[in-house]
């Protein structure tokens, strides 16, 4: 038996197995070396990326730590964006399936109050949130916290950049003094030191390697002049054709008036920044996630805590001036064994910020003339799939099912030309690819999902 393996954790049988049925294998090192002190109970500061498996670390700390019997809000978990936190709770629901009737509640801004206090009545176990819609229900009673004995704060560091210190503070008064408490940050500024030592005691510091397997990722930086960092961007998606990449700004404004630029030129860009209401930026996800959009455009604020699968390439239009979080950016791409492409521009003067890259990562960059760059006028990169929404979700009872039915039943669509289906409350959203996109929007616009008719219109 390994020290990596699960099965070396003192977990409950059920908890195992089903730990096994999801298929992780063996504990990445975050999970190695958090997991014995979490489940001794001590409080924990951790250093640790998106994707190294730091959710289910503190997610099988919480689910063995549980009473199920017990109707009371046992572990609050706060995270920066709705998405991070529908997230976490999804990989909670999964690891809890061998508890049954433990109640997961999301409680997040952009949403109507009035579910999520019906939900506060049946007394969830674990309550994932977003540090405002937390306080406030903590302020109006609705959220009880006296049997809280685990409280975590996942991607700290995001949630002190948006501006959260004060609401998590605020919140932390309110829980009680004995509780668990675990600390998960990308970086590590001094702002998070002092929080941990103000609302810690004696906790396990563990740092995980954030830098990347360079040969997993092909990492090139291209010097560029004054005026030529849309026209390089273009090249650069151009000569490499990534099917999906993401494009770092490091301003919001930046990011709506590059995506026009790339979108009047023929690629499908999309913005994702603060601005957006929240039902534009989830269907941007939605989009980029279904590859029915090859390039998202965002701030780093905007983009943590995002779960894409099979990212092809990150740009950096801009440079961090933060190495680490250059690091943190790139690692988006070459995850799961897959190769990487990790691309960046810089003009003369940012050269401070290159060698300061260099040194974080203790290796130097390779540099590339943007000469090198092989474009075609009349190239377009068109996303393969196309996102069909219709207007209908959950509250009308619209399974992914009853969808895929609806389009292949007695039609000549099948089911392999239907990609993701995402359902929320009142919308379903459902990639088809890109050939079949007409044919399959008059399908559902003109037939019937479980008997009724609804509105169906293709997404931009």
């Amino acid at each position: 038996m390994t020290a990596t393996a699960f099965s070396s954790l003192p977990l409950t049988p059920g908890l195992l197995a089903n730990i096994q049925s999801l298929d992780y294998q063996v504990m990445t090192p975050i999970q190695a070396q958090s997991l014995p002190a979490i489940l001794q109970g001590r409080d924990l500061l951790a250093q640790a990326k998106t994707g190294s498996g730091k959710t289910a670390a503190f997610a099988i700390g919480i689910l063995h730590k549980l009473e199920v019997k017990t109707y009371r809000t046992q572990a609050l978990v706060l995270c920066p964006t709705r998405e991070l936190a529908d997230q976490v709770s999804r990989e909670l629901r999964l690891l809890a399936r061998a508890i049954p009737n433990t109640n997961i509640l999301t409680l997040c801004g952009g949403k109507p109050m009035g579910p999520q206090l019906a939900s506060l009545e049946r007394n969830p176990h674990i309550v994932v949130g977003t540090p405002g819609r937390v306080l406030k229900h903590l302020g109006k009673g609705t959220l009880k916290p006296d049997a809280l004995n685990m409280l975590v704060l996942d991607e700290a560091d995001r949630m002190l950049d948006m501006g959260f210190h004060d609401d998590i503070m605020s919140i932390i008064e309110m829980t009680p003094q004995q509780r668990q408490t675990l600390l998960f940050s990308a970086t590590y500024p001094d702002e998070i030191k002092e929080i941990s030592h103000t609302i810690q005691i004696d906790p396990v510091d563990i740092r995980v390697e954030s830098l990347h397997d360079n040969k997993q990722i092909e990492q090139i930086f291209y010097e560029i002049q004054k005026g030529e960092r849309t026209k390089t961007l273009v090249a650069l998606l151009q000569h490499y054709r990534p099917e999906s990449s993401v494009v770092f700004c490091n301003r919001k404004q930046q990011c709506q008036e590059l995506a026009d630029e790339l979108w009047q030129q023929g690629f499908h860009a999309q913005a994702l920044h603060g601005d957006l209401e929240q039902r534009e930026r989830d269907q941007v996800l939605i989009q980029f996630a279904n590859k029915s959009s090859s390039v998202l455009i965002a701030t780093d604020v905007a983009a943590r805590g995002l779960d894409i699968k099979d990212l092809e390439a990150v740009i950096n239009f801009e440079l961090s001036p933060d190495p680490e979080i250059h690091i943190h950016r790139i690692g988006r791409t070459g995850r799961a064994g897959n190769a990487g492409l990790a691309l960046s521009l810089f003009m003369a003067s940012e050269a401070k910020k290159v060698t300061a890259i260099e040194g974080f990562q203790n290796s130097p960059v390779r540099i590339d003339k943007t000469g090198s760059l092989k474009t075609r006028e009349d190239f377009r990169l068109s996303p393969p799939m196309v996102t069909l929404c219709i207007n209908g979700g959950r509250k009308n009872k619209v399974r992914a099912g009853d969808i895929l039915g609806a389009l292949t039943a007695n039609t000549d669509l099948q089911g392999k030309q239907i990609g993701k289906i995402d359902i929320s409350d009142t919308h379903a959203h459902v990639a088809v690819e890109r050939p079949v996109a007409k044919q399959a929007l008059k399908i559902l616009a003109e037939g019937k999902i479980k008997g009724h008719r609804f509105r169906v219109r293709k997404l931009r």
